[in-house]
């Protein structure tokens, strides 16, 4: 796991969400809900795009297998199925594949099904929506770590997300070290105000000038 996984893992998609408007980068993702476990997720991404399988060759690989395979320990898939037709892009076994081979979890812009059994296997599954409808015959993938678009963000395989209760915010490779600079911050800077609540400041002290000044240094 890399330094930078390690630093993602110990915030939350508010303050990366925080960073990201501070540095005038693309914003978290919201309407995206965490399904199946009450964790937090973070790590590097692997991408896979779906399509309408009508017009399309029939595809020899059953979708979401070659992200899988391909996974290291701690990666995140992120799946885009903006199709509008209501076919699943995840489901039960494609998690027990995921979990068997390490992958921290899975992230669809778009429907997922099974999640009473991603549940009973402690796999996070965050989605747009859920469906029972199976993506046979309506759905097939065809691209893996290529670009896909979550909300209005493009994501790029080896790009880092974390996703939590509130959101999905993904983070550029590039751009990571000053996200999460500016990111820890932003939590010392909650620290300290609710160490300051706790000592009997008044609300209206702590969150006045702390509070519109959470994004500037010094």
């Amino acid at each position: 796991m890399t330094d930078a996984v390690t630093r993602l893992q110990k915030l939350d998609t508010c303050a990366v969400s925080d960073a990201l408007d501070k540095l005038g980068l693309p914003p978290a993702v919201t309407g995206i809900g965490r399904l199946s476990t009450d964790r937090r997720i973070a790590g590097k991404v692997l991408t896979v795009k779906l399509d309408k399988a009508e017009g399309q060759p029939p595809s020899r690989r059953h979708l979401c297998t070659a992200a899988i395979e391909a996974a290291s320990e701690g990666d995140v898939i992120v799946v885009e199925q903006r199709t509008g037709l209501d076919a699943a892009s995840w489901g039960g076994t494609l998690s027990l594949g995921s979990k068997l081979n390490g992958v921290a979890g899975v992230i669809v812009e778009g429907p997922a099904r099974d999640i009473d059994e991603s549940r009973e296997l402690d796999f996070p599954v965050f989605a747009r929506s859920l469906t029972a409808h199976t993506a046979r015959g309506r759905i097939l993938e065809v691209a893996t770590n290529e670009p896909v678009l979550v909300g209005d963000v493009t994501v790029h395989a080896g790009d880092y997300v974390i996703a939590d209760g509130t959101g999905v915010a993904f983070v550029a490779a590039a751009d990571i070290e000053r996200v999460l600079e500016a990111a820890e911050f932003v939590v010392a800077k909650e620290k300290a105000m609710a160490e300051a609540l706790r000592s009997g400041k008044p609300m209206s002290e702590v969150m006045g000038a702390n509070y519109e000044n959470m994004l500037k240094k010094g």
